[in-house]
């Protein structure tokens, strides 16, 4: 399938351990990520149950390289230890990128 428009990466996990160690190494992971992809991600904590976290990368154009070099960076930065499952990765697009007719087309 030919793929249509910049994809937005969302990683979600349950976190476990010490939230303001997280908290900092969070921050550090955010401004690495930026440096190395020049993608300012942000962080989200589930309203419901403030363990359960979220990154969100918006316009990725390459979502291979960036997941390479994001699961790099969590592991450095001490953001990766924290997840108590590991860290969920989800790919996500726009619904015209997805849905158009040229996209349906490539898709069969």
């Amino acid at each position: 399938m030919t793929l249509h428009g910049p994809t937005h990466i969302f990683v979600w996990y349950r976190i476990e351990g010490d939230g303001d160690v997280l908290r900092r190494n969070m921050t550090a992971l955010l401004r690495a990520v930026e440096t190395a992809t020049g993608i300012a991600g942000r962080v989200l904590a589930r309203r419901e149950d403030p363990s359960t976290w979220m990154e969100i990368y918006e316009h990725v154009v390459d979502p291979a390289a960036f997941e390479r070099i994001l699961a790099s960076l969590a592991e450095r930065h001490g953001v990766a230890g924290f997840a108590r499952d590991g860290r969920q990765v989800e790919r996500f697009a726009a619904l015209d990128d997805v849905l158009s007719p040229s996209a349906r087309r490539s898709a069969n």
